[in-house]
């Protein structure tokens, strides 16, 4: 018998038990009363084990096992190693105060009712009680930041406070006579001190938040498991940009009638498009139109195997915003009841005046809504998670070591599926097409902003010149740009290695079976895929 099931599933372990995060991502909820332990000497033991799980790891002969899990042990390695990476490399924890919101791990708990009342708030008034010294250690773990990063907590852990505030006690009143209050209260006054604290740190939140060319090079590598090197990401974006500035010239010829359209064509096209907009108020209603004409388009052209999973389109809690206009929150591939899936979409801040307000709706209008649900949710994240969670193995590997190249590759490449099977017809196409030149800009932002130096100035001059964008969702994407790294990547590496797989359909194989079989193995690196469907790699 191979060593390789065993071993993998004590390294599983040992992976769950030092990351809430990571359990509670995944449905598994032996540690939802735990908080993640940042303090220097938790962070070395988790440093000791996985170099330990990395060295267990390499002495498994793959050419021992079936190809599943030969891939498994490929996932769980590069996990291992990325993990690893981040620990004693880029160092996060050190500098990135976002990285110790001890939001979403509440937000769980208050959310989604896996369990009784009475056991979630248990975890709850555990975690509670433990949120003070957590935002100790992070007081005391904390150096030199960047504001950017300080900036974008200061707003989230005040969304902490008052999720705190307005939702735990809605959970405690369905079990009269629980005592959390106290809990709830001191946590309160944590996340209140601590937002202070970061408040002093803003006037000398001075770091540089680029990795700069080694760290963000090697963090590239373990982000998006592809054979492709930065060189040739960046050849091919730029190549991908002047194709696409091509189409949705020719695209916005149609839509205007113009037998010679250039960039201003494609401008007043958006111009007409933009007229057509939700609001605050009913952004989420436009998504949830939206989503019933995409599940029904999808059916009609019997595209792929749609699910009947729970889906919830809502406001996007406010401990989350600051990074994202979107997202969407899957339920965890361990998780064993039937919970649902959250499309989370932020309006925009409070204190944006109106004309920034009519900026990010005239980008995000009907149209583009239209193809943003798409992405998130069918056929895109909501639908493909749905299918990953399906799978199962030999070992849970699969369920830990989801890939954000194919995830949010396949999310890009139902974009382009469905506009090109006419789903809301030639203005989504534009969108489509906008969408897609705005991923190939991710990608060149990524690279030119923490490896080149690219300034503020010239991010957006490319973003709005070239991609079309409107100047405040440009701004929103520079912050992005800087609060993230090699994340940006993975839209467009994966859309290329998504698209390519898409495009190695058997001759025998309709459309819909080839994208079911894309989607029955789970979430691993498109390169990987290949191997499981049988076609050779790239």
């Amino acid at each position: 018998m191979s060593i390789f099931v065993p071993r993998a599933q004590r390294i599983v372990d040992a992976l769950l038990t030092a990351d809430p995060h990571l359990a509670a991502e995944v449905g598994d909820h032996r540690f939802d009363d735990r908080l993640p332990d940042w303090s220097r000497a938790a962070v070395r033991g988790r440093i000791a084990m996985l170099r330990e799980a990395s060295h267990a790891l390499a002495e498994v002969d793959d050419e021992d096992l079936a190809p599943a899990d030969r891939v498994d042990l490929a996932l769980l390695h590069q996990r291992v190693d990325g993990t690893l990476f981040a620990l004693a490399d880029t160092r996060e924890h050190e500098w990135n105060p976002l990285l110790h919101n001890p939001g979403p791990l509440l937000y769980h708990l208050l959310a989604r009712p896996f369990a009784p009342a009475e056991t979630r708030l248990e975890a709850l008034r555990s975690r509670l009680e433990a949120l003070p010294d957590a935002l100790a250690t992070a007081r005391a773990v904390l150096g030199a930041a960047p504001r950017v990063h300080v900036e974008t907590a200061i707003g989230q852990f005040a969304g902490v406070a008052a999720l705190v505030r307005e939702q735990v006690p809605a959970l405690a009143a369905e079990v009269p006579g629980f005592d959390i209050e106290p809990a709830a209260a001191e946590a309160i006054s944590a996340l209140t001190e601590f937002t202070a604290w970061l408040t002093d740190r803003l006037d000398g939140s001075d770091r540089d938040p680029r990795l700069g060319r080694r760290l963000w090079e090697a963090k590239l590598w373990h982000t998006l498991d592809t054979n492709l090197s930065s060189r040739e990401i960046q050849e091919q974006a730029h190549a991908h940009l002047e194709r696409l500035t091509a189409e949705i010239r020719a695209a916005a010829g149609e839509l205007l009638g113009v037998a010679t359209p250039d960039d201003d064509t494609v401008r007043k096209a958006f111009e007409q498009l933009s007229a057509a907009r939700p609001s605050n108020d009913t952004v989420v209603a436009v998504a949830t139109d939206a989503l019933a004409e995409a599940t029904a388009f999808v059916r009609d052209h019997d595209l792929l195997t749609l699910v009947d999973d729970p889906l919830v389109i809502q406001e996007m809690p406010e401990f989350a915003r600051g990074v994202a206009v979107a997202y969407c929150d899957s339920v965890g591939p361990l998780e064993t009841v039937d919970l649902p899936t959250f499309f989370a979409i932020a309006p925009t801040p409070a204190d944006w005046p109106a004309e920034r307000v009519t900026s990010f709706y005239r980008e995000y209008n009907n149209h583009m809504m239209r193809n943003l649900t798409v992405h998130e949710a069918v056929p895109g994240h909501y639908l493909q998670l749905a299918r990953s969670r399906r799978y199962r193995g030999s070992t849970p590997i699969r369920a830990l070591c989801g890939s954000g190249t194919f995830i949010e590759g396949w999310a890009v490449y139902t974009e382009k599926l469905m506009a090109d099977t006419g789903f809301g017809g030639l203005p989504v196409r534009l969108q489509q097409l906008k969408s897609h030149l705005r991923m190939t800009i991710n990608a060149i932002l990524d690279q030119s902003v923490h490896c080149e130096g690219m300034t503020r100035a010239e991010a957006l001059r490319l973003m709005m010149d070239h991609g079309f964008q409107e100047e405040g969702e440009a701004a929103g994407k520079w912050r992005r740009t800087l609060l993230s790294s090699t994340q940006l990547s993975t839209y467009f590496v994966g859309y290329t290695e998504v698209a390519a797989l898409a495009a190695d359909r058997p001759a025998t194989t309709s459309a819909r079976d080839w994208h079911d079989a894309m989607l029955s193995h789970g979430s691993p690196a498109p390169r990987h895929l290949r191997t499981l469907l049988g076609v050779e790699e790239l």
